[in-house]
């Protein structure tokens, strides 16, 4: 059976109503939403047609439709192929002349919470994809190394090697040498079990410096992902004022969920590679990750401020969600946070430069 153009019509008009309402939608509501201009009858043999097709479903006898998750996806997905435009900064966000990135960050969401009536979560801009930029070795003693590594960001990691045989000033230069030559401009992903047994081949007697110099760009990498990701959320309580999440336990474990930002690093972490072409990644039902949010749809964009900095916004919120006014508004929102601290923007001093030194014997 195929979906044809009144199908689809007749389907779209029962998720907006349903979406408005959050009651069964029957034909004679249809009949009076549609242009159309058909009679009751033929509307409820094309919904018998769409419930044998997967897409609608009649939860009580003599009740009307609701959408099942494949209608949602196809609705989704349609509005994901229309929204090609940023939608004007929302007037509400009023982004003050401030430049405390967490405040910023903790009043949009705040502001996406209110103004979508859903739940919001926000990642705090993490480097991604960084690249390792300079490696510096610098004998301390016969016997010990400071190793300096400087990736992406201007992140920087000391670390010091104690050594188990005494190494010369030369030696330390043609390390430099052979590490900056084989390793600049790599990421983590970049530097594969080849690479590193033929740089350990050329350092020869000091193939041990090499790893520890290699644990070293891991670490300082890493540094930046899911253990430090600090996270924003609000609206919680929002979830209350939909009646398929408000019950007592799927209330609690949604509530719960959002409370653990380990559960929520991953979720963000997942969202990340899976994002679309479109800059959107949509979850609906048991399309989540997360179990707690099986029955909740989950809107997720990255936003970009450049130099590699990364981050994601969601919103969480039932199936039945305005999906058009959730997606333009991560869509301002991205635009938005990358007017204000892009390339052109006045960054927060604290994005400039970090540094971590370890001085673990």
């Amino acid at each position: 059976m195929e979906l044809d153009t009144r199908k689809k019509t007749i389907l779209n008009a029962i998720i907006q109503t349903y979406l408005k309402t959050g009651e069964p939608v029957g034909s004679r509501t249809i009949s009076k939403f549609t242009d159309l201009n058909l009679s009751s009858a033929t509307i409820r043999n094309e919904m018998s047609d769409l419930e044998e097709m997967g897409y609608i479903i009649q939860p009580h006898t003599s009740a009307g439709r609701i959408p099942t998750d494949k209608a949602y996806r196809l609705y989704v997905d349609r509005l994901v192929s229309e929204k090609t435009e940023q939608v004007a900064a929302l007037n509400s966000l009023m982004i003050a002349k401030t430049n405390r990135m967490e405040e910023i960050l903790k009043q949009v969401v705040r502001l996406l919470a209110s103004n979508t009536n859903y739940t919001a979560m926000l990642s705090a801009p993490s480097f991604k994809r960084n690249k390792v930029k300079f490696i510096q070795l610098s004998r301390i003693t016969e016997n010990q190394l400071l190793t300096v590594v400087v990736v992406d960001g201007n992140i920087v990691k000391n670390h010091l090697i104690d050594l188990k045989e005494a190494i010369s000033e030369e030696q330390v230069l043609k390390l430099n040498l052979l590490l900056n030559t084989r390793f600049n401009g790599l990421t983590l992903a970049d530097i594969n079990l080849g690479l590193i047994s033929n740089v350990k081949e050329e350092a020869g007697i000091h193939s041990e410096i090499v790893s520890e110099v290699l644990d070293t760009i891991a670490e300082v990498i890493r540094a930046e992902t899911d253990e430090n990701m600090q996270i924003y959320t609000s609206g919680a309580n929002n979830i209350f004022r939909y009646p398929e999440l408000a019950d007592s336990e799927s209330a609690s474990r949604l509530i719960s969920t959002l409370e653990e930002k380990d559960v929520l690093a991953d979720f963000v972490k997942v969202s990340e590679e899976m994002e679309d072409s479109s800059g959107i990644r949509v979850y609906i039902g048991d399309e989540s990750p997360v179990e707690s949010m099986k029955d909740c749809s989950v809107v997720t964009a990255t936003y970009e401020l450049g130099d590699g900095l990364q981050g994601t916004i969601g919103i969480i919120g039932p199936k039945r969600m305005d999906y058009e006014h959730v997606m333009d508004s991560l869509k301002t929102v991205k635009a938005t946070l990358s007017d204000v601290f892009g390339s052109g923007g006045n960054r927060p001093d604290t994005l400039t430069e970090r540094e971590e030194i370890d001085n673990s014997e």
